[in-house]
C-alpha cells in the first residue's frame, strides 16, 4: 500500500525526465490557469484538473506525457486519469518547481 501511495505522489523509483523530454515528451501542469500565469515549466500544456477528462483528445497517446502542479497531489490524479483512458506512458513530476529542477 505504502509503494502505490508513493508511485502515485511521484516518489516511486527515480524517472528521467529528461530522457523522457528527449523522447518528445509533453508536460501538462494540471493547476488552474490562474496558478499557470503565476509561473510555469516553458512549453508545458495548462489543462486544469477538472477540465482534464474533456480535454483529452488534445494530448498525444504515443508521446510520454508528465503531470505536474503545486505540489504532487493533483499531477498524481491527472496520471490516473490518463491511464485509465488509455495512456500507456504517463509520468508523475510532482510539484512543477522541483520538475523545472529535474530539467535542467
Amino acid at each position: 500500500m505504502l509503494t502505490r501511495l508513493k508511485q502515485a505522489l511521484g516518489m516511486g523509483p527515480a524517472v528521467d525526465f529528461k530522457g523522457l523530454m528527449q523522447k518528445g515528451a509533453v508536460i501538462i501542469d494540471v493547476r488552474s490557469a490562474g496558478e499557470f500565469q503565476g509561473g510555469h515549466i516553458k512549453n508545458a500544456i495548462n489543462i486544469p484538473l477538472n477540465n482534464l477528462p474533456g480535454q483529452l483528445a488534445k494530448i498525444k497517446k504515443d508521446k510520454p506525457v508528465i503531470t505536474c502542479c503545486a505540489s504532487g497531489m493533483r499531477s498524481a490524479s491527472a496520471k490516473n486519469i490518463l491511464q485509465s483512458a488509455g495512456f500507456k506512458e504517463v509520468y508523475n513530476g510532482g510539484g512543477w518547481t522541483g520538475l523545472e529542477h529535474k530539467l535542467a
